[in-house]
């Protein structure tokens, strides 16, 4: 999954920090006990000092601009990390909301709290992932797929509805934009097995947003009658993206980035913004 946590087309700087959804969300969080924070600093300070002197030399190299922005970047989170992730501050009422304690959704759903706490400390973009391995097992449902699904869908539904209706109740939903998908569907035809799953259908899926700028209780599109390909108002991943940087205030024909020599398109050449769910 390191695609995913990549910085894109943007610089190395705007690379994102993996947080583990189990022990030690990152390593070496803590200062070592025989350092007191002014040493840290003086140390920091002068590797700061020899890594901006060869940047200088090597202007080009993004990673290097972008491997001085992490040790600051770590050096703040030590501070401001493990408070903004330390959901023993929450009220019970609020991790009762959440499902935290449940055993069919406590671990997504300390990723839903820990969210909001991020984005109420002014994090700009979070991500949360469901069924990313951690206890091997994925969304990929292959096999099994009723039961799959049971689990996956038991696991997310109260989270997920918890963390709008908190957004909402602090006033954070209209300035935040939630955005719910994976990369494709599951075909309306069985694999053969004892306990059938389901193939990749990359024709028909769907994805929901909330929150920010978003006309709520709005469906744009429809598939065919036995959900293998879109039939109605079909919209394609790039006017997804197009209308996700719209919501953003940015004008997606004209954000472009320079990768190996030309000029690039976060949507391609045929995004186009889908008006009907905009509020």
């Amino acid at each position: 999954h390191a695609a995913n946590w990549s910085a894109g087309f943007l610089p190395g700087v705007y690379q994102g920090t993996h947080l583990r959804p189990q022990g030690d969300p990152i390593d070496n969080l803590q200062r070592p006990s025989v350092m007191n924070e002014a040493t840290q600093r003086n140390q920091l300070d002068v590797l700061k000092a020899f890594n901006e002197l060869h940047l200088k030399q090597h202007p080009a190299e993004s990673e290097l601009a972008a491997r001085i922005e992490s040790f600051e970047l770590a050096y703040r989170m030590q501070s401001a990390a493990p408070e903004a992730m330390d959901i023993t501050k929450e009220s019970k009422e609020t991790q009762d909301l959440y499902g935290i304690g449940k055993e069919e959704c406590d671990h997504f759903s300390r990723q839903c709290l820990v969210a909001r706490r991020m984005l109420e400390r002014g994090v700009r973009f979070v991500q949360i992932y469901s069924g990313g391995m951690e206890n091997q097992r994925s969304w990929d449902g292959h096999s099994d797929i009723q039961g799959n699904h049971s689990q996956f869908a038991g696991e997310t539904d109260q989270p997920v509805a918890a963390l709008l209706t908190d957004l909402a109740q602090r006033g954070l939903l209209d300035e935040t934009l939630v955005v719910w998908c994976g990369e494709f569907g599951r075909l309306p035809i069985a694999q053969k097995g004892a306990k059938p799953g389901r193939d990749h259908n990359p024709h028909c899926f769907t994805a929901w947003m909330a929150g920010g700028g978003v006309k709520g209780g709005t469906t744009h599109g429809a598939s065919d009658e036995v959900g293998y390909k879109a039939a109605e108002n079909r919209m394609h991943v790039n006017d997804l993206h197009a209308t996700i940087l719209h919501l953003l205030g940015v004008d997606h024909e004209r954000l472009t980035y320079k990768y190996n020599g030309r000029d690039f398109r976060l949507t391609d050449v045929g995004g186009e913004v889908i008006r009907d769910v905009i509020a």
